[in-house]
């Protein structure tokens, strides 16, 4: 009995999920995500940039929001300075993602400088939905290569394209870029929070619009999230006195009441 039990011990546990279930979910989303590079590809030639400019932007940059927000601030007139930086600063959330999946997947330091490329919404999106590290991995490292190949390999297609379709906006492709952009957002908005961060930023987009030049009014769309936690912040403070006024005061009459007994 008791080697029975100390075999049962010993023995490994397994995986929660199986790997061909990672392996769908995240082939899944590489194949779906990595065909939107045919319309990053397309926008990018449309906004001015050469076939080796496009190509190098998904090869080395490889995120996508941050880089249809560069050519489309780009194919609006922008400055190329501001519409950099306001890449930058959509980009600045995959640093987020790395310091939780660097804790969660724990790859060997060789590799990491290569895994921290693929680090983005999608990648980190399968790898946290995971049960345990093994599965977290796997989720990882296949999504980070079908969507990786899959997008540069339409970018590649798109911006070939582009010149036989002629003028993207003929055909509808200039709004590719914010349409792939709010569908891979929508998703995360669960909380009251974020999305009143969206709305409020999607407000201080259209109203600078017309008054500032391209590309500035990403930067002052990103003040909605320091505005949203800030009043966040305090209306959490302001129901934490008042349960807590609330407390003192029922104490407080019901030790009036003991009194008057």
């Amino acid at each position: 009995m008791a080697e029975q039990t100390h075999i049962r011990a010993a023995a490994p546990e397994p995986s929660a999920r199986p790997d061909a279930a990672v392996v769908r979910d995240a082939l899944g989303v590489g194949v779906a995500v990595g065909l939107s590079g045919f319309a990053f590809g397309v926008t990018s030639a449309g906004s001015g940039l050469t076939l080796l400019q496009t190509c190098a932007l998904s090869l080395l940059v490889f995120t996508g929001a941050s880089q249809f927000a560069l050519v489309g601030a780009l194919a609006a007139g922008g400055n190329p300075l501001m519409a950099a930086a306001g890449a930058f600063f959509l980009g600045v959330r995959n640093a987020f993602y790395g310091l939780r999946l660097s804790q969660l997947l724990r790859l060997p330091r060789a590799v990491r400088p290569l895994a921290a490329h693929w680090v983005i919404d999608e990648t980190s999106a399968v790898a946290l939905a995971q049960p345990d590290r093994r599965a977290a991995r796997l989720g990882f490292t296949v999504t980070g290569l079908s969507l990786y190949v899959l997008w540069n390999l339409t970018t590649l297609l798109g911006a070939l394209g582009a010149a036989a379709l002629g003028d993207p906006g003929a055909w509808g492709l200039d709004a590719a870029g914010p349409a792939v952009f709010l569908a891979l957002l929508a998703p995360m908005l669960r909380t009251t929070a974020e999305r009143a961060t969206a709305g409020l930023a999607v407000v201080l987009a259209l109203v600078c619009h017309p008054l500032l030049p391209a590309g500035v009014p990403v930067l002052v769309a990103a003040l909605a999230a320091p505005v949203v936690l800030a009043l966040h912040g305090r209306r959490r403070t302001d129901r934490g006195d008042s349960a807590r006024g609330g407390a003192v005061s029922e104490r407080a009459a019901g030790d009036h009441k003991e009194g008057e007994r």
